[in-house]
């Protein structure tokens, strides 16, 4: 080990922050590939440590501090008015030309590079009432940062600040905070405000932390990587009775049993082994009462599928089956089938790109991540140009390995850095210092 690669301990900063404080305002500013380079580990004073540089942070400027502020002050999408605000202040503040529309967008230039790279954070809550115990909870009744999207902006946020300070990198990097990303309607509103228009990017880059997996774990595969969402809502029709004399009416009630069943067909006899597609009904809605038998059932449900082809033919499976079931009982039916999350589809070379940053950042690494089940609105940038979407381990224990949307989930700080590094890294593999540069 040379002299200037001498790790620093953690219990050896200046000043009198309490240890768990300083854990969770360490940064990595300059992570290296280092055979002995390791990511701090919880332990007592002086057996924590990290490369290089380390920037203890005041409470007020720590990422922690910032992301447990969004946690405090969640808001559902189209309505992240505080979220946005701050994170626009943020960007200001550390130098960022911002730009403020449907999302938020800073850009960052250094250097003599032509080339531009867009990396995505999501902004917004879900309606959940958060059952947590910890000293952060959310302050809005009813909302909550259960998908860690709050950990996601401070992440972003924290990697502008450090390459704002210590660039490293030649080209432009444009930050995207987008809204409404759990109901699937945001970045197709940025897209259709011009995003890409305004500020061109050769590729974009999001990732999204996983809970269940070892902290600091990057996953990902080329090709799918996130299932599509299509969701479907049937109306039968018949005719209404009393419950005593079901042979006058056209009971619809049981039509829509028959139908639920009959939907099941779809993915376990018309789609091939494996195709990884799943329906679900979620909804069963009637206009009856205790004695009164229902004119009218809306089903409503939910598929993932991981092909356009897949999601194409359930669409028309579904239309077959309700017709057939429809007319065999003298009724009526109409299917209304709408998808808002497309395939997220991950490009070979950003991909690529992503390993590369990860390993040089030290960090575990799945090449081979199975698609996951789940959608993800990011697919519609990744559809536009080559990009790349990740997942970072959250943790295994706790709160941090709780499932996603669950009301007792949270993210973990102690990804916080390695996140701000990945991304550090990641603009500093695609947007490397040119000779011309004069570095």
């Amino acid at each position: 080990m040379q002299p200037q690669d001498r790790p620093v301990a953690v219990g050896a900063c200046q000043g009198s922050i309490p240890l768990e404080k300083i854990r969770f305002c360490v940064e990595a500013r300059q992570f290296r590939n280092r055979p002995n380079s390791h990511w701090p580990r919880d332990g007592g004073a002086g057996q924590e440590w990290i490369d290089e540089e380390v920037l203890v942070c005041t409470d007020d400027l720590s990422l922690s501090a910032l992301r447990r502020d969004f946690h405090r002050y969640p808001e559902l999408g189209f309505r992240e008015f505080r979220t946005k605000a701050r994170v626009a202040k943020f960007l200001r503040e550390h130098g960022l030309e911002v730009h403020e529309g449907v999302g938020v967008v800073g850009v960052l230039r250094s250097g003599a590079g032509n080339r531009a790279i867009g990396l995505r954070a999501d902004m917004d809550a879900l309606p959940i009432h958060e059952a947590s115990r910890h000293a952060y909870p959310s302050e809005t009744p009813g909302v909550m940062h259960a998908c860690g999207h709050d950990g996601h902006m401070a992440m972003l946020l924290g990697a502008a600040r450090t390459l704002a300070a210590d660039a490293g990198f030649s080209g432009t990097v444009v930050f995207i905070f987008q809204p409404n990303e759990e109901h699937g309607l945001g970045a197709q509103a940025m897209l259709k405000e011009g995003v890409l228009e305004r500020f061109p990017i050769e590729e974009v880059y999001a990732l999204h932390n996983l809970p269940g997996a070892p902290v600091g774990q990057v996953s990902t595969r080329p090709g799918l990587i996130c299932s599509s969402e299509s969701l479907f809502e049937i109306t039968i029709r018949g005719q209404g009775g009393h419950a005593s004399m079901p042979q006058t009416g056209r009971d619809s009630i049981t039509v829509g049993a028959e139908l639920v069943l009959a939907l099941q067909t779809i993915v376990s006899r018309k789609l091939p082994p494996g195709a990884g597609a799943v329906l679900s009904v979620t909804e069963f809605q009637t206009d009856g009462q205790r004695n009164v038998l229902p004119g009218t059932v809306v089903l409503k449900g939910d598929v993932r599928a991981r092909s356009p082809e897949d999601r194409d033919d359930v669409e028309t499976f579904m239309r077959q089956i309700a017709e057939g079931v429809a007319t065999a009982h003298r009724v009526s039916v109409n299917v209304d089938f709408s998808t808002e999350f497309i395939e997220t589809t991950n490009a070979q070379g950003p991909t690529e790109a992503v390993l590369r940053a990860a390993r040089s950042a030290g960090l575990d690494i799945r090449s081979d991540r199975q698609p996951m089940s789940f959608s993800e609105d990011f697919a519609h940038f990744a559809a536009a140009v080559p990009g790349c979407f990740l997942l970072l381990g959250n943790g295994e224990v706790g709160a941090y390995g709780q499932p996603l949307h669950s009301d007792d989930y949270d993210f973990n700080d102690d990804v916080l850095p390695i996140g701000v590094a990945f991304w550090t890294e990641l603009v500093r593999d695609r947007l490397p210092v040119q000779e011309r540069d004069g570095k």
